[in-house]
């Protein structure tokens, strides 16, 4: 069966291998994952199982903040059974036939030694220059020099005469989608419902996880 679970990054720790060796991870909570629905080629043009994680507060009439679900969460939560959700993902791998709506889906799915890619939204650096945001290299930073941390030239004077689609430029960096591949599941703890993933996983503390089987682990 493939594999997949959400979650929350927790932060980072160490643990050491049965070989003494020392191991950095990152600890990821995982509990309260529950299938929310299935969609099918014949309701909905592909397959998948949609998983929701995290309760959200549910709607009552005069709520306003997003801490709250509105009707259309609280509604589409019910059909299950479960508590509206503030994180909802959808794995297009799982065998739709495997799960049942309203079933919760616990850390147990992973063993050791697994492989796992991990989606999740980088952190926000804010607007950023050239030299942060794309790694280019300062000019010099005496001896007169007007080139210090602005960037070169960005185009040809005569021709084409404009600056071409996708220049690397000063603007805000970071708050992507990014996915790390071929990560190793280190230890999986089902009394706490914490996966310790080797290494470091995209986005801040508290910051939520879509955590599915290794795609490309093991193809050629």
């Amino acid at each position: 069966m493939t594999k997949g679970i959400l979650g929350k990054k927790v932060g980072m720790t160490q643990v050491f291998g049965e070989n003494g060796e020392l191991i950095p991870v990152t600890v990821v909570e995982a509990a309260g994952n529950v299938v929310l629905q299935k969609k099918t080629e014949e309701t909905d043009g592909y397959n998948a199982v949609q998983i929701g994680f995290d309760d959200k507060r549910e709607f009552f009439e005069g709520a306003k903040s997003k801490k709250y679900a509105n009707k259309a969460e609280t509604g589409h939560a019910k059909a299950s059974g479960a508590a509206p959700k503030r994180f909802v993902r959808e794995f297009k791998n799982l065998a739709a036939d495997e799960f049942e709506v309203g079933q919760e889906v616990t850390v147990d799915t992973f063993e050791a030694g697994d492989f796992v890619d991990v989606t999740a939204t980088s952190k926000g650096k804010g607007f950023q220059g050239n030299i942060k945001r794309h790694n280019q290299s300062r000019g010099p930073m005496s001896h007169g020099s007007r080139f210090h941390r602005a960037p070169g030239s960005i185009g040809q004077m005569s021709d084409p005469a404009r600056v071409f689609k996708g220049k690397d430029m000063p603007g805000r960096m970071g708050g992507e989608t990014v996915t790390l591949q071929n990560l190793e599941i280190v230890k999986v703890d089902t009394e706490r419902n914490v996966l310790l993933v080797k290494g470091n996983v995209p986005g801040p503390r508290k910051g939520y996880l879509k955590i599915a089987a290794a795609f490309k682990k093991g193809v050629k």
